[in-house]
């Protein structure tokens, strides 16, 4: 068994200039196969099970409801050999308690937390990679010899996550258990998705979330709202692409800034400076 991922080349611009012809880099993501339905997964669990689909249909239903019921709870929830699921929230940091609101709250999230067993079993799957030039022509593949790293999960059920403490309310069982707001004043925490960055230009440019710096190989969860700063070099005008699409960028008192979110795949950011003179990675 093992993991395919394809690594595709793709033209992209530094300038919304249609005349720019721009650069071809090969950009890696995982070849995922179709989704498997829950009818499927069910047939497949009652085959190894050896009880009946319908019996299988009806426990998968209950567990199902139990889950979503005790995790709005606010409890941390067991997936029978996978790990555990609750919810977070992603909201910013106040200096005054008096600036306290809802109004904080950027967006609700579900957080998964694997088991060890499920970790190794991703570290030990080997990764096949297939490259595509920009015709769609196969020309490499190639069995990764990587470290197999698997990244942690950004916080566990007793303790902080981004550098904020978790409350904690009691549990059915009788056991208290932490919960509660994430803090995003901390430092970056790994996540998802791979965002390579790179500069080019003689000017300078910031790339952050939540107010903290972002560097080219930093590893973000879909939807992550992330920022531009550009001061760009004496005269010109500078431009940034996110997988080859322009993002729009506003300019103000000299500086140009600009935002994407996320997206759900490994991507590549390129900021265009100003009298180009190579490129880097920041």
């Amino acid at each position: 068994m093992s993991l395919k991922v394809k690594a595709v080349e793709r033209k992209i611009k530094f300038t919304k200039d249609e005349n720019d012809p721009g650069v071809y880099r090969y950009v890696m993501q995982p070849d995922l196969y179709i989704a498997l339905n829950q009818a499927k997964v069910i047939r497949e669990a009652a085959l190894r099970s050896g009880v009946s689909q319908g019996v299988m249909k009806a426990c998968w239903d209950a567990a199902g409801e139990v889950i979503k019921a005790w995790a709005t709870e606010g409890h941390s929830v067991a997936l029978p050999g996978l790990g555990s699921m609750r919810f977070g929230l992603r909201a910013k940091s106040v200096e005054k308690v008096e600036d306290v609101k809802t109004a904080l709250i950027s967006s609700r999230r579900i957080i998964f937390t694997p088991t060890q067993d499920l970790k190794d079993e991703l570290a030990n799957t080997s990764i096949q990679i297939t490259c595509y030039d920009r015709n769609g022509n196969i020309v490499k593949r190639v069995t990764s010899a990587d470290a197999g790293t698997v990244e942690e999960p950004e916080g566990d059920d007793n303790g902080t996550e981004n550098g904020g403490t978790q409350n904690q309310g009691t549990q059915n069982q009788g056991g208290s258990q932490s919960q509660g707001s994430e803090n995003q004043g901390g430092s970056q925490a790994s996540q998802g998705y791979a965002l390579t960055i790179s500069k080019m230009g003689s000017g300078s440019a910031n790339v952050t979330k939540d107010g903290n710096a972002v560097t080219s190989g930093a590893s973000l969860n879909e939807d992550d709202e992330v920022e531009i700063s550009i001061t760009p070099a004496e005269g010109t005008t500078p431009s940034a692409t996110l997988n080859g699409s322009s993002i729009e960028l506003t300019e103000s008192d000299g500086v140009y800034t600009g935002n994407f979110a996320m997206p759900g795949q490994a991507s590549s950011l390129v900021i265009n400076t100003g009298s180009a003179s190579g490129d880097s990675s920041i």
